[in-house]
């Protein structure tokens, strides 16, 4: 039985997949492409820079997969299988939780899935937001991901551990005063997790190359606007560029808020549909617990 509860997990994860990948096709495909198009002029930029101040012009490796590879079937499987395994978590964490907690199973199911939704995307989202391509460098991919990972890890450690307060609060409070402790603890720890954790700027490998071209210190790993840094004029293309001066624009924002954006979105719709589709499945096999039906009372007559 418990398989089968799995499995269904997994299907409504499945069905989840497939609308996210219809919403990322549509809505945030086009911006991942006008992300990449900055890239691509960056990069150009750059190298001329480089050359002009008498360096080595980056290399571009190979494009081992086509870009329209990556916006189909790449972001088809990603989404799809990272979505499968979230439902597939869902339906364990139900199986591991329905005997102990006497709630309705689709009820249980949009609990354990807010939980995930939270856990696993929006609360490490406050610190360490999705990016699209041209942002991040290839140097801290690998600090950046044990920064994401320990986000998650910590969020999920702490709203388990709001949820455990909770119940233990509110056997001596109303559920109103245990929420309002737990949420106040949980605010107050929260807020120091974010704050005890580096910003992505001021990862030591970020502050090392801020006297590069192309990189200036800030607080995230957005392109800044690219300057001849030096104290000489260059030549680029036949047009010389003064001291200080601007070659190339910065990242647009509002191209990194729509990504932003539509990534909140689309992580909604996943977790929502988990919810909703294995709810669904799930009643439809254990069915629903019938109500308790009252005891008539006697009354008396005098």
């Amino acid at each position: 039985m418990e398989l089968r509860i799995v499995l269904r997990g997994a299907l409504a994860g499945a069905i989840a997949g497939i609308l996210g990948f219809v919403f990322a096709r549509i809505f945030a495909e086009p911006v991942i492409n006008q992300a990449i198009d900055y890239e691509s002029g960056r990069d150009d930029i750059l190298d001329k820079l480089n050359q002009a101040a008498g360096g080595m012009p980056g290399m571009d490796g190979p494009e081992i997969i086509s870009r329209t590879v990556q916006s189909t079937f790449g972001i088809a499987t990603g989404i799809i299988a990272f979505s499968a395994a979230m439902g597939a978590l869902v339906a364990v964490a139900y199986v591991a939780l329905h005997g102990r907690v006497h709630l309705r199973p689709r009820t249980l199911v949009w609990l354990i899935a807010g939980f995930g939704f939270l856990g696993v995307f929006l609360l490490p989202f406050v610190k360490y937001p999705a990016n699209p391509p041209a942002i991040g460098h290839t140097f801290t991919i690998e600090t950046r991901g044990h920064l994401y990972l320990t986000m998650v890890a910590a969020s999920l450690i702490l709203l388990g551990l709001t949820v455990y307060l909770f119940r233990m609060m509110v056997r001596r409070f109303r559920a109103g005063g245990a929420a309002a402790i737990s949420a106040a603890g949980f605010l107050i720890v929260f807020s120091a997790l974010i704050g005890l954790l580096p910003s992505l700027g001021d990862l030591q490998a970020n502050v090392d190359a801020a006297n590069q071209f192309g990189f200036a210190r800030a607080a995230t790993e957005t392109p800044q606007p690219i300057t001849n840094i030096l104290s000489t004029p260059l030549t680029i293309d036949g047009h010389t560029v003064a001291p200080g001066q601007i070659v190339y624009p910065g990242f647009d924002p509002d191209v990194l808020w729509k990504f932003r954006w539509y990534s909140i979105l689309n992580q909604t719709l996943v977790w929502g549909t988990i919810a909703l589709a294995f709810g669904w499945l799930l009643e439809r096999f254990v069915g629903v617990p019938a109500a308790p039906r009252a005891t008539p009372q006697r009354v008396a007559f005098e």
